[in-house]
């Protein structure tokens, strides 16, 4: 048998051990902290800047003039046809309707055993009996804002031909039924980030 022959030994390799304490190496130099605390500097400025103008759009919200000398607006009114008073009196029926929702039922129902149609409407929560009346219904609730849908449902007794339909906040929802026993349905649902759809 022949003995295996290993390279000699590197100097380090189980060779003499350096006394206990001392590196191996030298450590590197220690750098400054001044670049670290320029650019965290120059960021929190920039932070700062972004900060202040989200705050000033929040804050400053409109973009119309509180000037009460402006007229630009009211000359521009009257020149679209109709005065100022007439466009004030529209803006708040619409903000009136934002918070009522609307319920309509129309068209052609002849009665039934149980009589032209059975209408019920309301939200999630509360629901409620409609009567059908000269070919139509309407109805109007306080808008709930934790309501999770608004709803308006109308079954025919027989024959007919009818359409429904629930506004919330300038949302309208339509339905259709006609003949025999159909249901004409219409909802409104609460949506998760952009309102009422």
């Amino acid at each position: 048998m022949s003995q295996q022959q290993y390279p000699p030994q590197q100097p380090g390799w189980g060779g003499p051990q350096q006394p206990f304490g001392q590196p191996p190496f030298a450590p590197p130099p220690k750098k400054g902290g001044a670049g670290k605390v320029i650019g965290l500097g120059c960021l929190g400025l920039v932070g700062l800047f972004v900060l202040i103008a989200l705050v000033g759009a929040v804050v400053g919200g409109g973009s119309g003039s509180s000037d009460p000398k402006d007229t630009s607006k009211s000359v521009d009114d009257t020149k679209a046809g109709g005065s100022v008073a007439q466009k004030g009196k529209e803006d708040s029926d619409k903000k009136a309707d934002k918070k009522v929702v609307v319920f309509k039922v129309w068209g052609t129902a002849p009665a039934g055993a149980l009589g032209p149609l059975n209408i019920t409407y309301g939200s999630d929560s509360d629901n409620r009996d409609g009567t059908f009346k000269d070919g139509e219904f309407k109805a109007t609730l306080p808008l709930d804002d934790d309501a999770l849908y608004f709803n308006v449902t109308a079954q025919l007794q027989g024959s007919g031909d009818i359409h429904c339909s629930v506004t919330v906040g300038g949302k309208t929802k339509k339905g259709h039924a006609a003949g025999d026993y159909n249901i004409c349905s219409a909802q409104v649902s609460a949506g998760l980030l952009d309102g009422w759809n």
